[in-house]
């Protein structure tokens, strides 16, 4: 874990030894699952803890900045994770910010329960689990507009995304959006459908992944106005008819 560890550290994120820890025996379980099921194509000990842990763990100071908070902010703000996968970018971001109330949403069985086994195993709380497509949990009434971050990273193109992740987020809140090398080009896209939706960008900022010579970016939307009823449009015609 001494990638992590010395990237956290340039960041300037904190880490306890139960969080190190935390992050190796989940590191364990990706790769033991992944012999069994596609998690990820990052299998390497260094690549997972560039990749994907710090990968994450980069938008965490853009995010304590635009909330007014420390880093890792002390606030226990609500956040959910539309299309975390193997639990990308939600799982390190609550091992590095333990306050954090943490709801992952995958339309996968299979991978929700291989976060349940993750979520066991790191003993991790105020974590909830909800299998479901983003286009039908948006319109339902215990998930529309109750967060305070809506997160997502690798899932579809920007302007599809914003469709997805939006009608989650309450007003006042941030919809934070990992992006790598085609960031400005699907911003460009996606300014309509960010308007559309009630978003307002607060930041496009470039962010270093500590020994990592690839491009990210972390879009910030801030929640200005209410997502109309309209949106998410049923289950396909995001990713088929983007906005």
């Amino acid at each position: 874990m001494q990638t992590l560890i010395s990237g956290a550290t340039s960041l300037g994120i904190p880490l306890s030894r139960e969080q190190i820890e935390q992050f190796r025996v989940f590191a364990a379980l990706l790769a033991e699952w992944n012999q069994r099921m596609n998690l990820t194509a990052i299998t390497e000990s260094v690549d997972v803890q560039r990749k994907h842990f710090l990968d994450c763990l980069a938008g965490l100071p853009l995010v304590a900045e635009e909330t007014g908070s420390t880093v890792p902010p002390k606030r226990a703000l609500a956040c959910v994770d539309i299309g975390t996968g193997a639990g990308f970018p939600g799982v390190p971001l609550k091992i590095a910010w333990p306050s954090l109330k943490l709801t992952l949403v995958d339309g996968t069985a299979k991978k929700i329960r291989f976060l349940e086994e993750v979520v066991h195993a790191l003993a991790l709380e105020n974590v909830t689990l909800v299998q479901g497509r983003a286009e039908e949990l948006g319109r339902d009434r215990r998930y529309r507009g109750q967060f305070d971050l809506g997160t997502a990273r690798a899932v579809a193109r920007l302007n599809t995304l914003a469709e997805y992740v939006l009608p989650f987020v309450r007003q006042s809140g941030l919809a934070v959006i990992y992006k790598g090398p085609n960031a400005a080009e699907e911003f460009m896209e996606a300014r309509n459908a960010i308007e559309l939706l009630g978003g307002e960008t607060v930041r496009f900022a470039p962010v270093t992944v500590p020994t990592l010579d690839e491009e990210r970016r972390v879009l910030l939307i801030k929640k200005l106005r209410k997502t109309a009823r309209l949106y998410p449009r049923q289950q396909g015609l995001p990713r088929k008819e983007p906005l």
